[in-house]
């Protein structure tokens, strides 16, 4: 039985990733690291957590004592590094942490990997580094990376030690690069989540400048059956994108779940706000990133499809849907993640 090690497993596409690896694979056991930020929530995995081959582990990636002992204790096979401070409008506010975890930890795990031989590194990253494309074109892996905020430019700074430990050290790295997932678990700070929590609690739904960003949407599914392919089968010092092939405007995600909550027949809406419909309650607000708020991203994923096989198999609509559909069955799941931490950060930005 072969061991993974996968860091940040309590966050999203984490803790996703893991329910696949243990529903799938059963010759495969996962320690989880997780330093259980605002983002990393044990109750994202409660429904495995007395799995046999499951251990959560409370840390740091930056801890290399703890990484190397973990690595040594329990015969790690695989690491695949999910954990990273990840959203833009906090690194605009403060990029010291997503140096620390980004970058720092990044380096911590790769000197972990070289010195105990782990047979393969997969390097959870974004296409965000690619920085901004106008509304024609797609990035490949061979384009040059051009990050425009300090979240991306971490993960780009991340990526770049990944490349030089396999070109120095033979340490056996893989790169991908999804596209903006969604799903369940998905913490509210991000687009769909905090849409669907605003608009079934009848507050304002906020969209920088008119919504006309172009974002490139994936299932967290889809992504994780790509990872795994990765895992499995991707050729060393590679980079690989994982796209949906779905672009969308930020506007019409936005009016697409208030549709979806308003045809459901959603009686907390109504029940809580003055607005006959959730579309009432979209709201135009200046965007704090200003240029560093890119305005679309579509990546060519050309070379997992033809490679490995993979392609997404959940489309946009239903995978919204089903979403929409989480997220009001699972209303306390998320009033428990929201601390005080992050309603003082929803002001910040969000006024």
């Amino acid at each position: 039985m072969r061991t993974l090690l996968v860091t940040g497993g309590a966050g999203f596409i984490g803790s996703n990733f893991i329910r696949h690896m243990l529903i799938a694979h059963a010759d495969v056991r996962v320690v989880n690291l997780d330093k259980l930020t605002y983002a990393g929530n044990l109750s994202n995995l409660k429904d495995i957590e007395d799995d046999p081959r499951y251990t959560f582990v409370r840390g740091d990636i930056s801890d290399r004592s703890l990484v190397n002992r973990l690595l040594r204790d329990e015969d790690v096979h695989s690491i695949l590094n999910f954990a990273a401070e990840s959203h833009v409008d906090r690194s605009v506010l403060d990029a010291s942490p997503f140096v620390t975890t980004n970058i720092g930890g990044t380096l911590a795990l790769l000197d972990a990997a070289r010195e105990h031989g782990v047979h393969r590194f997969v390097q959870i990253s974004t296409d965000e580094v690619y920085g901004s494309l106008d509304s024609e074109g797609v990035f490949h892996e061979e384009s040059p990376i051009s990050p425009n905020n300090p979240y991306a430019a971490t993960k780009a700074a991340a990526e770049l030690l990944c490349r030089a430990y396999y070109r120095t050290y033979g340490v056996p790295v893989i790169i991908t690069r999804s596209s903006n997932n969604y799903g369940p678990y998905q913490f509210p700070e991000k687009l769909i989540p905090l849409m669907i929590r605003n608009a079934l609690g009848g507050k304002p739904l906020p969209i920088y400048g008119e919504g006309k960003q172009v974002r490139d949407w994936l299932h967290v599914k889809d992504n994780c059956l790509a990872i795994d392919l990765v895992r499995e089968r991707g050729e060393g010092g590679s980079v690989y994108n994982i796209g949906g092939s779905c672009e969308k405007e930020n506007i019409e995600v936005v009016e697409r779940i208030c549709s979806i909550l308003e045809s459901t027949m959603v009686k907390e809406v109504a029940a809580s706000s003055d607005h006959l419909s959730p579309h009432d309650l979209i709201e135009f607000i200046d965007d704090p990133r200003g240029a560093a708020h890119d305005f679309r991203y579509a990546l060519d994923s050309s070379r997992i499809r033809e490679s490995l096989g993979w392609s997404p198999t959940i489309g946009f609509a239903d995978g919204l849907k089903s979403t929409v559909a989480w997220y009001r069955t699972h209303r306390e799941w998320t009033e428990n993640v929201i601390s005080g931490e992050y309603q003082e950060y929803y002001e910040k930005v969000y006024g």
